[in-house]
């Protein structure tokens, strides 16, 4: 058996240390406190604090440890029979026993409620959850899941009281009755406040006694807020301006301001409908792929807070290689990018339409897709301009087919090389590009996710970057960067900010203002 073995509401004030609240501000928005429908950063976010997990990633670092569970592990050969034992004693926020039943129920109810918004979809490798006892927790597999383990440790395994969470229906009050590090004492449009839980039992230790989150409209009062020291921090919210603006400042020291920099596995993608009948002709797509300048779009619209990525999988996540940069370079390359169009038998200019949506991949998109359009036609090849429409027309129309060319942005579920591949391939998959990508789904990834021994997948992980190079359903952009932007009297941020994408509140301190 393969086994990981495990290693614990005041208002704002000047109290510090253990003992004071953190105030902070976002422009993400909490979709939902029931883990069986939030599938964003925001409820994730919410997740990871306020629930347990069998499993959890300690800080910096991408495998998971146990978490509720005493010890995990695989019991067979073939990665189809998961095993967890729950630590003793373990409780709810509200008093109530945490057992084996409720591991059995979180899961169930998340893969029978199916929310079109909800992880279901990372679950679908459960084929039943069994309780042997009131401590024993056997997942049973209906195909080979190596990355079962990293699924389970994500917001997709938090654990729910099945006395307050129904089988087959989301909770809607807005309240949650979890078993992690702090409990959800209230939760509205304008703000959700978090309290530490004193009958948590865990590794983690609380340097707070609470956190209070403000959800603001846009980076611009947020960054309001910070300047008025309205907020202790900032996180997921100001823009690549204000970052940069603060970064470069003479005067930022002065105010008590500081920047904190963390490694991030988010990525964006410029993605290919194959069904359309201008971005369907391979020579137009490699034309683009010859005339995307990244390093240009990262100085001029994201004042370097991301970094030119050029392959599916992002620097730092093991599997990752440069395919797109070894077959069409780092720098623009017109006639490249001519001779494919003329390949293709294209002699005039493509006219084509940039979908892009103004919020939900970040305040910058519209700009990135401005910029990029202006380097294909400057090339003199393309006549390209861009649509920006609101969230829902977007994704609706994205299903339906209608753009030939537009973003997606890509936050993981788990720092695992499965979670930058699986999701945009086969049956359902999130991209809606109408890709038949063959022996990728047929052959590797099916090799890959029944390999326990992660760094054996690099050759198949490598094979499926260097199809997709070569298919082009997909053109890679960027790897953003972490910040967090706070107070100078904050400190513990520096283990928040990590390719795991757990915001850990509890380990933020705050010490007393000079």
């Amino acid at each position: 058996m393969a086994v990981l073995l495990s290693g614990c509401g005041a208002s704002d004030n000047g109290s510090v240390g253990k003992d004071a609240r953190i105030s902070m501000g976002m422009t993400d928005k909490v979709f939902s406190t029931d883990p069986a429908s939030g599938y964003d950063p925001g409820s994730w976010l919410v997740f990871n604090n306020v629930f347990q997990s069998l499993l959890s990633f300690p800080k910096g670092s991408t495998e998971p440890q146990p978490e509720a569970a005493e010890q995990c592990g695989f019991t067979d050969r073939k990665s189809r029979v998961f095993r967890c034992t729950l630590k003793n004693g373990l409780k709810f926020s509200n008093g109530n026993d945490l057992t084996a039943k409720d591991v059995k129920h979180s899961f169930d109810r998340t893969l029978k409620i199916n929310d079109e918004d909800g992880p279901a979809v990372m679950l679908q490798s459960i084929d039943s959850v069994e309780t042997p006892d009131a401590r024993t927790v056997v997942f049973k597999l209906n195909t080979s899941d190596a990355t079962f383990p990293q699924k389970i440790a994500s917001g997709a395994g938090s654990i729910v009281d099945h006395r307050e969470y129904p089988a087959d229906a989301l909770r809607e009050d807005n309240k949650a009755a979890g078993s992690g590090v702090y409990t959800l004492d209230s939760f509205n449009d304008e703000e959700a406040v978090f309290s530490a839980n004193g009958d948590y039992r865990g590794a983690a230790e609380a340097q707070n006694s609470g956190l209070r989150l403000r959800f603001y409209d846009d980076h611009g009062d947020l960054r309001e807020a910070l300047d008025r020291r309205d907020v202790d921090l900032a996180y997921r919210g100001l823009s690549a301006e204000d970052i940069a603006e603060l970064e470069n400042s003479t005067t930022s020291a002065k105010n008590g301001i500081k920047i904190v920099e963390g490694s991030s596995a988010e990525v964006h993608h410029l993605v290919f409908n194959l069904d359309d009948p201008v971005a369907g002709q391979t020579g137009v797509r490699e034309a683009i792929a010859y005339l995307v300048d990244r390093s240009t779009l990262m100085r001029d619209v994201y004042q370097r807070t991301a970094e030119p990525l050029y392959s599916l999988v992002p620097a730092g996540i093991t599997g990752h290689n440069t395919a797109f940069f070894d077959r069409f370079g780092e720098r623009p390359q017109p006639k490249k990018a001519a001779a494919a169009l003329r390949a293709e038998g294209i002699t005039d200019k493509v006219e084509l339409t940039l979908w892009s949506t103004p919020v939900r991949y970040g305040p910058a998109t519209d700009a990135e897709l401005e910029a990029i359009a202006a380097q294909l036609n400057a090339s003199g090849l393309f006549d390209a301009d861009v649509k920006s429409v609101e969230l829902s027309r977007y994704e609706a129309d994205i299903a339906k087919g209608k753009y030939g060319v537009y973003v997606k942005g890509w936050v993981p579920d788990y720092p695992d090389a499965d979670n930058f591949t699986a999701p945009f391939f086969g049956d359902g998959n999130v991209l809606h590009n109408n890709y038949d990508a063959g022996r990728i789904t047929d052959d590797l990834l099916p090799r890959t996710a029944a390999q326990s021994n992660r760094s054996a997948t690099v050759e198949d992980f490598a094979a499926i970057q260097d199809q997709v190079a070569e298919d082009l359903p997909l053109l890679p952009i960027w790897q953003g960067k972490q910040y967090a932007v706070a107070q100078d009297n904050i400190a513990g941020l520096e283990w928040t900010l990590d390719a795991s994408t757990v915001f850990r509140f509890w380990e933020i301190s705050k010490n007393a203002q000079d």
